[in-house]
Parts: C-alpha cells; sequence; structure tokens
C-alpha cells in the first residue's frame, strides 16, 4: 500500500508543467468548493445562534416555582426597532439574565453598547426621557443578536404597571410579550427566529447541492490524461485494486492540499462576510465560524467526495484499459437517467403541496438537483447527435462529434450555469415585491387604549405634546384592534427628530403601550421580505461565481486533456479559428438548451409556493441569472483560448 501511495506521490510530481498545471486547477476548483461550503454551514449555526441568545426574551411561563416576572415590548427610534426588557424579582437570589452581570434592582437601565451611543447622541427628549432610571451598566455585547443590536433592560417594581397589566396590542408579536411569570431565562426561539433558520437551510439546500456537484467534477479535470496513464499501468499488468489505490490516493492528496487552501481563503474572507446585513444587523465575527467539528467534517468530506468520484470514473479503465488506450467512444448511457430526473421533478411540488417539513422539502429539492446532474450529460449526448447529423460547417461538426464522444466531459463545463438556472427558475419568481404590502403610513403615531379610556387617553396625549413642545393633531378615531380602539396623533412636521419626540411624550401614556406608527408595525415584515430579496441575490451571486469558475477551470483542463488532439487537427491544416468555433459551439449548444429546460424545471418545482408573488422583481432576477450566465461561460471559455494557442504553437506529436 505505501509504495503504491509512493508511485502515485511520484507520478503526481513527475507530470511536467502541464501536469502541475492539472493538478493546480483542481487544488482551485476544491479550495473554491471548500470555501464556499463552509460558508454554507456557516449561516446555519450563525442563525442558530442568533435564536438562541434572543430565546431569553421570549418567556416560557413557569408552571410553578416562578422566580421572576418578564414582559417584552417593542418601541423604536429613527427607524430602527429596540427592544425593551422590563424585569422585576419575585425571591431574592434570582440568577442574572444574559449579558448582565447581575439582577437589575428596581429603578436600573442596561442599555446595550449601540443604544447607550444612540441615547448620547440624540437629545434626551428624543429617546434618553423614555427610560427613566440610573445607568447600572451595559449589556455584554457577545449576547445580543447582532452587534448594532438596540436593547435596554430595566429593572421593575413588582406593582409596575409594566409587569401587571397586559399592555393593549400584545397579541401583535412584534410588539411584544408578557407579562409573563418564569422560573428561569431558558425561552424558547421566536417565530421570527424560526423563519429565518428555515430560509437558512432552503438556501443552503440550494448552495450546497452545486457545490458538491462542482467538488465531485473537480476529481476528473484533466481526466483523460489520467486515465491515459492508468490504463498504461493496468496493460503491464497493474491490477484493478492497485490502479483504484493510486488514483484515490492522487485524487485525495490534490483534494486535501485544496481544501487547506479553501479553508485559509474563507478565514481570509471571513471578516468581510461579517457586514452582510440580515434580520436587522450584521454578524459577530463568531458567528461565521462554524466549530471545530465542522470545519472537520468539511476537511473530511470534501476529499472523499473527490476521492469517490475520480474511483468512480475509473470503470472503463478497470475494465477495458485497452479501449482507453486506443480512445475508443464509450458506449452510450441510457435513459433511465432522464426517468430518475422526471421523478425526482414530480416530487418536489408534490411535497410542497402537501405541507411537508422543511427537512423533508429541502431532501425532495436535493434529490431533483441530482437528478438534473445525472440526467445532463445523456441529454447533451443527445444534443451531440443532433448537431453532428446537421452540421453544415466543420465547427459545427467537430462540436457535435466531440459531444457524442465525452459527453460527460462538455456537461461538466455548462452544468454550473444549468444548476443556476434550476435555482433562479425555483426562486426568481418567489421573490417578494418591495411593495407588497403597500406603502404604510410613517406620519401618524397610533396608541391602542380600551374603549372606556378613549377620551382619557386622548386628553393626556394633547397634554403631554403641548408639554413637550409637539406640534400635533390628537383624534380618536374610528379603527379598531381587537376590543381596543386607536387614538391617532399626526406632529404638524413629520421629520424623524420630530416624531421621535412624539413618542417619548407618549412613552407611558398607556401601561406598556408603546406608540407605533402602520410603518413600524409592518417594520419585521417588511425586513424579512428585504432579506429574502438579499438572500436569492446572495445564492445566485454565489452560484453564479461557482458556474464561472467551474466553467474557466472545467475548459481550461479541457484543453490540456485534449492538447494532442489539437495538436494533430492543427498539423492536419485546421485553423485554430475553427478550432476556437468548435468549442464555442460544443459550449453554447448545450448550455441554451440545459439553460432552458433547468430554468423551466426549477419553475415547474416552484408551482406550490406561487400564488401572489409573480412580479417583475423576479422576472428581472430570471433575465438577469441568464445573461450573466450565458456572458459568464463564454467568458470563461474565452479565457481559456490562449492556452489553445499554446499546446498547439507546435503541432508535432507528443508521445504522450
Amino acid at each position: 500500500m505505501g509504495n503504491l501511495i509512493g508511485l502515485a506521490w511520484r507520478l503526481l510530481r513527475g507530470g511536467g508543467r502541464r501536469g502541475l498545471l492539472g493538478a493546480g486547477l483542481t487544488a482551485a476548483a476544491v479550495a473554491i468548493s471548500t470555501a464556499l461550503l463552509l460558508f454554507t454551514v456557516a449561516v446555519n449555526f450563525a442563525f442558530q445562534g442568533r435564536a438562541d441568545r434572543e430565546a431569553w426574551r421570549n418567556p416560557v411561563a413557569a408552571a410553578d416555582g416562578a422566580v421572576a416576572v418578564e414582559s417584552v415590548r417593542t418601541d423604536h427610534v429613527r427607524g430602527q426597532r429596540i427592544t425593551v426588557v422590563n424585569l422585576t424579582a419575585l425571591k431574592p437570589g434570582v440568577p442574572a439574565p444574559p449579558g448582565l452581570t447581575r439582577f437589575p434592582a428596581p429603578g436600573e437601565v442596561w442599555f446595550s453598547p449601540a443604544l447607550a451611543e444612540l441615547a448620547g447622541s440624540l437629545p434626551a427628549g428624543q429617546l434618553a426621557d423614555r427610560f427613566p432610571g440610573r445607568r447600572a451598566g451595559t449589556v455584554e455585547e457577545g449576547t445580543l443578536v447582532h452587534p448594532g443590536e438596540l436593547l435596554v433592560v430595566r429593572g421593575q417594581t413588582p406593582d409596575s404597571p409594566e409587569l401587571t397589566v397586559r399592555a393593549p396590542g400584545y397579541a401583535d408579536r412584534d410588539r411584544g410579550v408578557g407579562p409573563v411569570r418564569i422560573s428561569s431565562f431558558a425561552g424558547r426561539h421566536t417565530d421570527e427566529a424560526v423563519g429565518y433558520q428555515i430560509l437558512g437551510v432552503v438556501a443552503s439546500v440550494l448552495m450546497v447541492v452545486p457545490l458538491l456537484v462542482f467538488g465531485g467534477a473537480a476529481a476528473r479535470l484533466t481526466v483523460a490524461r489520467r486515465d491515459q496513464r492508468l490504463a498504461a499501468l493496468r496493460l503491464v499488468g497493474a491490477t484493478p485494486g492497485q490502479v483504484v489505490t493510486m488514483t484515490v490516493a492522487e485524487a485525495v492528496i490534490t483534494a486535501f492540499c485544496g481544501a487547506l487552501l479553501g479553508l485559509v481563503l474563507y478565514g481570509v474572507c471571513s471578516p468581510l462576510l461579517t457586514g452582510i446585513e440580515v434580520a436587522g444587523g450584521s454578524w459577530f465575527l463568531a458567528d461565521l465560524w462554524p466549530g471545530a467539528p465542522a470545519v472537520a467534517g468539511v476537511l473530511v468530506a470534501v476529499p472523499l467526495l473527490v476521492g469517490l468520484s475520480a474511483v468512480a470514473g475509473l470503470r472503463r479503465v478497470v475494465v477495458s484499459p485497452l479501449g482507453v488506450a486506443r480512445r475508443e467512444t464509450p458506449p452510450a448511457m441510457r435513459f433511465i437517467r432522464v426517468v430518475a430526473l422526471l421523478a425526482a421533478l414530480a416530487t418536489v411540488p408534490v411535497v410542497g403541496g402537501m405541507g411537508a417539513g422543511v427537512g423533508i422539502f429541502a431532501l425532495s429539492l436535493g434529490l431533483a438537483f441530482g437528478a438534473v446532474n445525472l440526467a445532463g450529460p445523456w441529454v447533451v449526448g443527445r444534443i451531440g447527435r443532433i448537431v453532428a447529423r446537421t452540421a453544415r460547417g466543420p465547427a459545427r461538426l467537430l462540436a457535435g462529434r466531440r459531444l457524442i464522444d465525452d459527453p460527460r466531459s462538455a456537461w461538466r463545463t455548462v452544468s454550473g450555469v444549468a444548476m443556476i438556472g434550476f435555482i433562479a427558475g425555483f426562486i426568481g419568481l418567489l421573490v417578494p415585491d418591495s411593495g407588497l404590502f403597500g406603502s404604510p403610513d410613517a406620519a401618524v403615531l397610533r396608541v391602542s387604549a380600551p374603549p372606556a379610556r378613549l377620551s382619557e387617553v386622548a386628553g393626556q396625549a394633547r397634554e403631554r405634546l403641548s408639554a413637550a413642545g409637539v406640534p400635533a393633531t390628537v383624534r380618536m378615531t374610528g379603527g379598531s384592534e381587537g376590543k381596543l380602539k386607536v387614538v391617532a396623533v399626526t406632529p404638524r412636521a413629520h421629520d424623524a427628530a420630530t416624531l421621535d419626540r412624539a413618542r417619548t411624550a407618549l412613552t407611558g401614556l398607556v401601561p406598556g403601550g408603546v406608540a407605533t406608527t402602520a410603518a413600524d408595525d409592518q417594520r419585521a415584515s417588511n425586513r424579512m421580505l428585504g432579506d429574502i430579496r438579499t438572500g436569492v441575490v446572495a445564492v445566485l451571486a454565489v452560484c453564479f461565481l461557482v458556474a464561472i469558475a467551474s466553467a474557466g477551470i472545467t475548459a481550461a483542463s479541457s484543453v490540456l486533456d485534449r492538447r494532442q488532439t489539437y495538436a494533430l487537427l492543427r498539423l492536419a491544416g485546421t485553423p485554430l479559428s475553427v478550432l476556437n468555433a468548435a468549442r464555442r459551439s460544443e459550449t453554447l449548444i448545450p448550455l441554451t438548451v440545459m439553460g432552458g429546460g433547468t430554468i423551466a424545471a426549477g419553475m415547474f418545482c416552484a408551482l406550490p409556493f406561487v400564488y401572489a408573488a409573480l412580479n417583475t422583481t423576479g422576472l428581472t432576477v430570471l433575465l438577469t441569472c441568464v445573461v450573466l450566465g450565458f456572458a459568464g461561460v463564454v467568458g470563461a471559455g474565452a479565457a481559456s483560448a490562449p492556452l489553445l494557442r499554446s499546446v498547439t504553437a507546435d503541432p508535432a506529436p507528443r508521445p504522450d
């Protein structure tokens, strides 16, 4: 075994400049795949970490043995959400809530760093006066949902209205929770946090499958050269087991080096990724590090995948080494691949329409991805037959014959963009429009109150606003929120400073209640819609970059694999322009067919979720994806033209 691995290492080192270039292309492909896989895995850990840090603010009522009372409400300043937590202890020695050094005493106020900074920069009448009391300390930044979160924790007395009166509007989850008698700060994940976790899982599936396909394809780079070498070893007496061992050793050594390079690349890029704002804020650097077990799993899984993919391509070498040496066309693939694709595509809308869990749906979507990759080479081979039969020039004839001879290699060149087509078709039309909820009023503050107190609340609002020097119109409206009526306050000036002064003046007007605008009440929903749009763009951008990198690396590898064929064609008098035209046709023809087909397949899989989501934004995403995908693959193919010129500069046949 050791001698075989040593021989594989010697062959890898002794492959010459072009052999090292091929190994370098494989390592580069694995590095890109590893870095993006680490990011994909880290995103799920990051959402989980956020949900865990926020859980204590979604308290669970104590069955018995309550030690404290907690209420949570939401306020706003300058268009940002402030989470206000009110606490009181029911007995001595209650543990400190997360982020505080001790349990807050009545009258104490603890600000998050961002809120403390904002309160210091704004006039007291716009923010700080809403939270009277003694500043006792700062909430530890590492316990916040995100670095810029605005959070205030207030200590109250047990008879405080904040902790004894169920505030109006608490049926709206975005306005708060409570008051709740709790036995510990082990709360549960909020609905919003769970929603982001689900979106993270779906995004991971959409990204992981193309990355795994890309990583597996990396093992097949420069496959023709390796097959020729291994076939020669088989013909001189090497056993199938020895050939497999050498192949796995060569592939795993290269892939492991690429995986380590990908780990370094991800570590360098992580600080830049923390600036991506999702769910209202950026990320802590620790959020985007998936942890040692996950990193080790990726570093083991990627080389293992590359090794398995390399072994899967050895069937011809093991079974028929003479056929490889003579460059015989491999047998045609079977139609069962297309049957598997159709079955997988039919499963996705059925599972989605049944309302299955996110795990089952993600699995069915992943199977559809795999089926597309499985059927792709068969379709490319059929395209090659049609192109060869209908060719009217040497370039298209060469392209058609090449597609027939090695459809798997041709598919690897376009598979990245074909996968993007599937993703774009699936999520492109589901991109929510920015105006889905209309344009809510952001200038009228509303205070909910019981009908019996409506006149009293309106009168007190006028007095408070007058004392604060905020000219405003106060009226009792016919609108209602459940069993509550609404007092509408319209400041005469609609700038942010005046609106925040009015919010401060109205704080505590109704115990536990908050003055909000319609825009405030929809802020969380609109933010999630915006994050979905951002996520769609991010997923497509990542997959797009992977596809372009895959196309470029595969095109260069294809030139190296077929350099002897190109050299012989040049020796026979074929112009270089014809060879380049054949390479373009070999890429663009299957790309057009497969790209359009995968877009249609993705749209079909998204049918259960398309109801009111069809909009111009989604169509624009689709069109942009198609244009950039085509342009990127064409550009990646053109980038390898100098390499083709180099390998055909000396058309004399080489011994290898």
